[in-house]
């Protein structure tokens, strides 16, 4: 789970664009460039070559 207070404040590095939380994978998604961001160990990893790609 992730603190709201930090799901609030953090974007895509990307885009710039707010971003989801899916409790399922543990991720954070953005929509708009279609990238899952892996959470590790409570430390969400904004890193844009580290991403996972979602399909279209």
């Amino acid at each position: 789970m992730i603190d709201k207070e930090l799901l609030e404040i953090l974007v895509c590095p990307q885009c710039k664009g707010g971003l989801t939380y899916d409790a399922k994978e543990n991720e954070l998604i953005c929509q708009g460039d279609k990238l899952a961001f892996a959470i590790q160990d409570d430390i969400p990893v904004m890193l844009v070559d580290e991403a996972r790609r979602l399909e279209k």
